[in-house]
């Protein structure tokens, strides 16, 4: 039995900022001397990013207008992780909603899901997520849920391989994912080149998508099948990408040397995943790549050798939004199924994803066209999703 991905919907939260509004913020909090500043500037202008989201306004604010980091020079008393998990509750919510309600304008029915999958690494509570979607959006109380935590950038296709594994042992299994990163809220105030790189890249975003066993039958966009996933592990760069909770917010370490470590795996993990798949690179039609950053992206592209414009939409991403963690390959998927509504056909999409470990997750979806729709007495009863929520 196949697990087909039927919709797709995103959401970043309603404060966005350009590159240098966020260097500019920066600079000021990690009180750079000009040369510093200068240096900052460039690096920022590199990224290829013009614009990141966040759930805090102070990215964009002059010093001494912040809501959330304390108004004086040093930024001290620096927020604890216990103030940034309060502030990751009370803005989880919304944005995954707002992601839920652009699922189901993307051309999908709303139906009852049985299984809700939530995917986060920015944030936990208990009662959690899960439980706020099924108060707030109604569900059943029955659904059957399921939290991945802490996985990083790749956490989304531990959650696609979960809800592939639920359509596939029940074909009646309409299994809800959302993935949903407050990466902002834990800037740290450091200014060795790990965290300036961080600081550089990150953002806020959410994503959610619909698993079913049957492909979509409402117009005019295309499911995906999920046909093939493959996972390996780079234990030579296990100190270069890293995510820990400290006293003060949630650490990241992304080394210089991270581009370096892909290089050296990515094109066997590929390799591996196109030979379990029976195809061979001639029949990629689209390419899915997670935008963890510029370097990155060229490194893929040689060692698969691709021009920049076949990873289009990969750039797209990164140049609007940043990197989003595990929401941001779905970011990257629903360019694509935007694509399609004028460039119909099929084919297949890879698609692959890297977080601590370093870890390697890959996938190859088929672009299956849209299904006519027939009378089908089965089809699970609609529910409405408030625009409220």
């Amino acid at each position: 039995m196949d697990s087909y991905i039927t919709a797709i919907g995103t959401a970043v939260p309603q404060y966005g900022f350009s590159q240098l509004q966020i260097a500019s913020f920066m600079a000021e909090a990690l009180q750079l001397d000009e040369p510093n500043r200068r240096k900052l500037q460039a690096l920022y202008r590199l990224t290829r990013i013009d614009r990141r989201h966040s759930v805090l306004p102070d990215y964009g604010a002059s010093p001494g207008e912040y809501t959330f980091f304390p108004n004086t020079p040093d930024l001290e008393p620096f927020p604890t992780v216990g103030t940034r998990m309060e502030l990751y509750r009370k803005e989880a919510l919304p944005l995954a909603v707002a992601a839920i309600q652009d699922l189901y304008r993307d051309g999908r029915k709303t139906v009852i899901p049985t299984h809700l999958i939530t995917v986060s690494c920015t944030g936990m509570y208990a009662p959690g997520l899960d439980i706020d979607l099924i108060e707030a959006l109604n569900l059943p109380t029955t659904i059957q849920r399921t939290a991945i935590n802490f996985m990083g950038c790749y956490g989304a296709f531990n959650a696609l391989k979960t809800a592939d594994a639920f359509v596939r042992a029940d074909a009646s299994a309409r299994v809800l994912v959302v993935c949903l990163e407050l990466c902002t809220i834990h800037f740290q105030k450091k200014t060795d080149e790990d965290h300036l790189l961080s600081n550089a890249l990150f953002a806020d975003g959410a994503a959610a998508v619909l698993i079913e066993a049957q492909p979509g039958r409402e117009k005019p966009t295309p499911s995906f099948r999920m046909r093939t996933f493959f996972c390996d592990l780079l234990p030579d760069g296990k100190n270069d990408m890293g995510w820990i909770i400290n006293d003060h917010g949630f650490e990241m370490t992304l080394t210089s040397d991270v581009p370096t470590v892909i290089r050296q795996g990515i094109g066997k993990a590929l390799s591996r995943l196109l030979e379990h798949s029976g195809l061979a690179i001639e029949d990629i039609t689209y390419y899915a790549i997670h935008p963890g950053g510029r370097k990155i992206l060229e490194v893929i592209e040689q060692q698969l050798g691709i021009e920049a414009t076949e990873n289009r939409f990969a750039y797209e991403v990164l140049r609007k939004f940043g990197n989003m963690s595990s929401a941001t390959v779905l970011f990257v998927l629903k360019e694509i199924r935007n694509h399609l509504l004028t460039e119909s056909g099929a084919g297949n999409i890879l698609s692959c994803a890297f977080g601590p470990g370093l870890t390697l997750e890959s996938m190859i979806l088929e672009i299956v066209p849209t299904v006519l729709p027939v009378h089908d007495s089965s089809a699970p009863e609609a529910i409405a999703i408030p625009s409220n929520a």
